[in-house]
Formats: C-alpha cells, structure tokens, sequence
C-alpha cells in the first residue's frame, strides 16, 4: 500500500530574481517522482513575481482607516497598511461597496464575502508574514497560479503541482493547481503546514506517492 510522505525542500531565500519554476526544478528535481505533487508557498511565487510592496511606500486612505477599525485583530487587514496595499489593487471604493456587502451577508448569516468579492483582501500578508528579508515588506497574493503550476508540472514531470496559502493557525487553502488535481483533497493534506517560510527556508513541499494513494482508494473501496 502507498502511503503518503510530505517532504519539505530547503532552499535559498528566493527573491524577484528568481523564477519560481527555476528554483524549484533546481532544488527539487532529484526528489520529485511522477507520482508526486509539487506544492509551493504562495508567498514565495508573489516574491519572486516582485508582488510585494513597503509600508513607506503607500499612503493609507480615509477608507483604509475606517475599515481597519472592523477586521479582527489578528487578520492582515487589521493593519492600515494591510488594507491599504489590499486596496491598490482592488480600488478603495470597490473595497468599501464590498466591505458593506459583506457586513449586510454577515447579519443574515453568511460570512467570508467581503473576501471572496476582494481577493487581496485575503491574500495581502502584512509585515512579519513571510521570510526575512520580505518580513518588513506586505506581499500581495501571486499572479495566475493555475498557470504557474501548470509550468512546475511540465518541467519537473510529477503528477501535479499546485500553489497553496497554509498557515499555523490549521488554514489551508490551494489558490492554483494543475489540471486534474482536487484542491480540497490537497489543502485537506497540507493542513498541518508543512511549509516553514521563515528561517527553515522551506517553502517547497513534495506530497510523495500521490497518484497511487488515490488511485488505490477505490480498490480498497472496492475490496471491502
């Protein structure tokens, strides 16, 4: 019987330099089988796509300032910066209209729509939410993901490959994949986050013998 084994792969700190399929064929292709999925931190993709920007650099709206003053503390959002990087990309009135909409779907029960309605707002990790040196940067969330594992699946030949967002606090959750792959099943996997962005310099996780775990699922399904 196959069992699953994730491995985490150390690197360098990887920088916009660096093109993320590169670093990843560098480090990983002795390690990566065809049965195998490559997973990606996607606070490393967005740096090595220069997706991060400084808190000097911006400068925080009236909107930015109301808003933050409703986030929970312990969210990116919850920092004027935070949410003013979130809205240069959105829009501050976009934000704003979306933030009200979601406030309204909290009070009959439905809650996450302000984030789903504004990505960045959920993707944007403030200062000290990845590896040093960026740890003094807000990183936005990666440009076209699906596209970028598409290319790590090509040039290493593993099953799949995708790029996850996983933290500590037991969330995980795959913003772009390769064709074929669930990302619920992968983002139910790296639920204890394998990943260690900061001094482990670890932002490369081989998920070992994917493809016959799932395959032998239905003939153990099967078999009983």
């Amino acid at each position: 019987m196959a069992e699953l084994e994730l491995v985490p792969i150390k690197t360098r700190i990887l920088t916009d330099k660096d093109d993320i399929v590169d670093a990843i064929e560098e480090y990983a292709k002795d390690i990566v089988g065809p049965d195998d999925i490559v997973c990606t931190a996607e606070s490393v993709v967005a740096i090595t796509q220069r997706r991060y920007t400084r808190p000097e650099e911006l400068t925080p709206s009236w909107q930015a300032r109301l808003m933050r003053r409703f986030v929970p503390g312990e969210g990116s959002m919850a920092s004027l910066y935070g949410m003013q990087a979130a809205m240069n990309l959105e829009g501050e009135w976009k934000m704003l209209f979306c933030f009200i909409i979601g406030f309204l779907a909290k009070l009959i029960g439905k809650n996450g729509v302000w984030y789903q309605l504004c990505r960045q707002a959920s993707l944007t990790d403030d200062v000290t939410g990845t590896m040093p040196p960026f740890d003094k940067c807000i990183v936005y969330g990666p440009a076209e993901p699906d596209k970028v594992a598409e290319k790590i699946k090509q040039r290493l030949g593993c099953y799949g490959a995708c790029v996850a967002d996983v933290n500590d606090l037991k969330r995980s959750a795959v913003l772009g994949h390769s064709k074929g792959l669930n990302p619920s099943e992968i983002a139910r996997i790296l639920i204890d986050n394998p990943f260690g962005n900061a001094s482990q310099k670890t932002p490369i996780v081989v998920i070992k013998n994917y493809a016959k775990f799932v395959h032998q699922k239905p003939e153990a399904a099967a078999a009983n």
